[in-house]
């Protein structure tokens, strides 16, 4: 059946699947719609994934309601088509919206956005298709002592951003953003909805952290709020190679972890010129959020990490919105109603990588990283630190198994230039620092974060009978011991791989994961 036929009987069972309350024709958009490509567009973040060789959907259906989402799930297994379930379109390999099979749609959760807060209870509902800015301004308009530890862009959407894991600067002091999930609405592959106590806790614990795409389509979650101070202080304090970059850096990775659970202290190392020599040379910058006022951040930075040499004039006082702002270099003093701005202000071409640290780089380890950065320009590095409640919480307390190492290290890139030559000469530059860090980071396995989804590390193909080891290896990057639970899960809840996606859950039999020597005595 060619593409024309094969979309017009996939919306005729939309169509037939419809209720009249709710009917679904308006959500549905084809490509000889007007309205399509501006559809597909309004949630791309990555250009790379945006251009006329872009693999495109057959068509998009953008829910107004849960029976839309309802009549899409049966549709698909009906005509055996993919669905990509796409909330804020910041995956960076575009997996929400691009796909390596020949034929799929589009389930855009965008107009599904409903936040319902209760103050009483400190808690609210989200639906997958609202942004973390939109989440953010919720509760701004309401309190001024709650927030919630979330990302500090606010254009991400919530679908993605919480079922795999999630994380902001209040992770030291709250945790990652699944361990204040307490409830969850979603489809399932009969088309029923589901709560924690239909569903049960074992699906319950996959979809905050495992990816909720692989179970099914998560349609809200609850979450309980956290206390925040009415001030706050951020700083960010820079320092190049000249400056003697190499010993405060060393010494973060000591300290970072141990400081005081109200201050997160991310270390960014990138490339730049020069003041004094116009050369290129290490510079490391170091962006704080304290929860509490600037005078007991300074005491306890004299205290603890003297070596960075903070002063008062550093310190910004602010509020909690505010501070989300600093971090996004979003202007300070803007409205708070910049956070319901659901586009960021520039989109660009990038890739991204991740690695885990576990114990600290030495000098001579770091005078390498730096003279091979300097070398190559571009990427710059994120170090996230953990430790605090990070560290409290049992790995296999949801799918995320990282909690117990120092610090995320996020390998960001990004650039303007379109086209392929472009994007085969930056990606290869992001390559070869990733392969030069291979000495200093997690190995066996080499952990990486779903959320950072990368494509490099393989595309399971699904087809386990004969190809399940690179299943098994992404599992095993992103997921550690918790990946035959997931699978075991996986298995039964979506025997049929209705819910995939490149890198999704795969169906594999247990037997098979065996073979993987970090799971033997998992299994």
């Amino acid at each position: 059946m060619d593409d024309a036929l094969l979309t017009s009987a996939f919306i005729r069972t939309l169509l037939s699947h419809s209720i009249p309350s709710h009917p679904i024709s308006e959500a549905i958009h084809t490509p000889n719609d007007t309205s399509f490509t501006p559809t597909l567009q309004s949630h791309i973040r990555n250009l790379r994934f945006n251009t006329s060789t872009t693999a495109k959907p057959l068509l998009i259906v953008v829910p107004t309601h849960v029976s839309h989402i309802q009549a899409a799930v049966i549709s698909a297994q009906m005509h055996n088509l993919q669905m990509k379930i796409r909330s804020g379109g910041h995956d960076y390999e575009g997996v929400s919206y691009v796909s390596s099979e020949t034929r799929f749609f589009l389930l855009d959760m965008q107009k599904l956005c409903s936040i319902d807060l209760d103050m009483a209870t400190e808690t609210a509902w989200v639906q997958t298709g609202a942004t973390l800015g939109e989440l953010y301004y919720k509760i701004a308009q309401s309190s001024k002592n709650h927030g919630f530890p979330a990302g500090v862009c606010p254009s991400v959407g919530v679908g993605g951003h919480l079922s795999g894991g999630g994380y902001g600067n209040m992770m030291r002091k709250y945790g990652l953003t699944v361990d204040h999930i307490v409830d969850a609405q979603l489809v399932n592959v009969h088309g029923q909805v589901l709560d924690r106590i239909s569903m049960g806790e074992d699906l319950f614990w996959a979809i905050r952290g495992g990816g909720g795409a692989s179970f099914g389509v998560v349609l809200s979650y609850k979450v309980n709020l956290v206390r925040i101070p009415e001030t706050v202080t951020v700083f960010r304090v820079q320092i190049t190679e000249e400056q003697n970059a190499n010993d405060v850096v060393f010494r973060w990775q000591e300290v970072a972890t141990k400081l005081d659970e109200d201050l997160f202290i991310r270390m960014i190392l990138d490339v730049v010129k020069s003041s004094q020599t116009g050369e290129k040379t290490l510079r490391a910058s170091f962006v704080a959020l304290f929860l509490g006022d600037s005078d007991r951040l300074v005491s306890i930075m004299r205290k603890s990490f003297p070596e960075l040499g903070l002063r008062e004039s550093d310190c910004i006082e602010t509020n909690w919105v505010q501070s989300i702002f600093f971090f996004s270099d979003i202007p300070m003093g803007s409205p708070e109603e910049y956070l319901l701005r659901r586009k960021p202000g520039k989109l660009v071409h990038l890739k991204r990588k991740s690695y885990y640290l576990k114990k600290p780089i030495s000098k001579e380890g770091l005078n390498e990283i730096f003279k091979k950065m300097v070398e190559l320009e571009f990427p710059a590095l994120l170090f996230n630190p953990y430790g605090g409640r990070m560290a409290q919480i049992p790995p296999n307390a949801t799918p995320f198994p990282h909690r117990r190492n120092l610090a995320k290290i996020q390998y960001v890139l990004n650039w303007d230039e379109p086209g392929t030559e472009a994007a085969t000469y930056y990606i290869g530059l992001m390559r070869k620092l990733y392969e030069h860090m291979t000495p200093y980071v997690s190995n066996n396995p080499r952990e990486s974060y779903l959320n950072y989804r990368d494509l490099d590390l393989g595309i399971n193909d699904h087809d386990w009978k004969t190809n399940y080891q690179t299943a098994c290896d992404l599992g095993v990057r992103y997921f550690k011991e918790n990946f035959p639970r997931l699978v075991a899960i996986k298995r039964r809840v979506d025997p049929g791989n209705v819910f995939r996606n490149e890198q999704s859950i795969p169906v594999i039999p247990l037997e098979k994961l065996g073979s993987v020597n970090i799971l033997q005595s998992h299994i």
